[in-house]
């Protein structure tokens, strides 16, 4: 949905697939991943003013004006190799194939696409690719992707021994890091912006910090945020940090409440099919909103009989939204 920011009108709304949505957007246009292809829409009148077909259930990442999306037997949810990427110009709707390397296939999942990189994971690490020749341009063995840093025009990885590294996305060569002990642990970092992480802890008074990649330490705190709290990427799709600046958000719960107990299950005879399912679906949304305590435990008489009474859940009581600037 194209919505007016001043005053919250939907201007326009266009069809885009189940992990697809805008990928480039401007007042006059926006670029959508559709089910089956990605289309440019021209915002005043809604209609398209290109479409390029692609297929269902391609795996797909942006970068710049630049669209990357796999072909693959199957799509991202087959196990066939990508044998290539089409390159789709956001602005322009110009299309080129972009194939492996001579006599090699791509090695694993689109996962990434950096300053004309694209990167792939395996189960034997990170392979990068030239964006627009195709070439193998670095690999990095058991190394996983974790996000990008587009200030900084880095890709972050975690590496073998569990340090979360900054390396130059045409040449692989390590420009920050931060040792296991520090990205792991209790703490936890989710995202990287101007050359500061975003780092979490876990527990009742955890703070949330920045850790300054090029000094190698924590820069600011920012103390007394309500547990539970956590970084604010719902969708999974982009998250809440802007790719264009250094802005993150945190939802944060200052009380918790607790949710009436789950009524006990009716027999098979008597329950119909469509209370059962509003039931399945109340208890997914309360699972959903649970806070689980480390030291919960499920006793055996509790799990020895369906009409067991269950114990009320925890659940936010009024959450929050907490922007913090990197």
């Amino acid at each position: 949905m194209v919505i007016d920011a001043a005053t919250g009108t939907v201007l326009r709304q266009y069809p885009a697939a189940v992990f697809g949505g805008a990928v480039a957007a401007s007042a006059a246009t926006t670029v959508v991943v559709g089910r089956l292809g990605v289309t440019s829409y021209d915002n005043s009148d809604g209609r398209a003013r290109w479409w390029r077909q692609t297929g269902v259930g391609r795996t797909w990442r942006a970068d710049s004006d630049v669209l990357y999306v796999a072909d693959s037997a199957g799509g991202y949810l087959g196990s066939a190799p990508v044998t290539g990427l089409r390159v789709i110009n956001l602005d322009s709707g110009t299309e080129r194939t972009l194939h492996a390397p001579p006599g090699h296939i791509f090695s694993g999942t689109l996962a990434l696409a950096a300053d004309g990189a694209v990167l792939f994971t395996s189960a034997a690490g990170v392979t990068a690719y030239s964006g627009s020749a195709g070439g193998t341009l670095w690999s990095m063995p058991a190394a996983v992707p974790e996000g990008t840093d587009p200030a900084a025009r880095l890709v972050y990885l975690t590496s073998a021994g569990g340090a979360l590294v900054g390396v130059d996305p045409l040449t692989g060569a390590v420009k920050a890091s931060v040792s296991g002990s520090t990205a792991g642990g209790s703490a936890g970092m989710y995202v990287v912006r101007g050359g500061v992480a975003l780092g979490i802890d876990s527990g009742a008074g955890g703070e949330a910090w920045g850790y300054n990649m090029a000094a190698g330490r924590v820069t600011w705190t920012a103390a007394g945020l309500p547990w539970p709290h956590f970084f604010a990427d719902l969708s999974g799709l982009g998250g809440s940090a802007a790719l264009s600046g250094s802005v993150v958000l945190l939802a944060v719960c200052p009380h918790l409440t607790h949710s009436p107990a789950p009524a006990a299950p009716a027999s098979d005879s008597t329950m119909s099919a469509p209370a059962a399912s509003a039931s399945a679906t109340a208890r997914a949304a309360r699972s959903l909103a649970t806070t689980p305590s480390p030291s919960a435990t499920v006793s055996p008489s509790a799990t020895a009989s369906p009409t067991a009474s269950a114990a009320p859940v925890q659940v936010c009581g009024d959450p929050e939204l907490v922007a913090l600037n990197l």
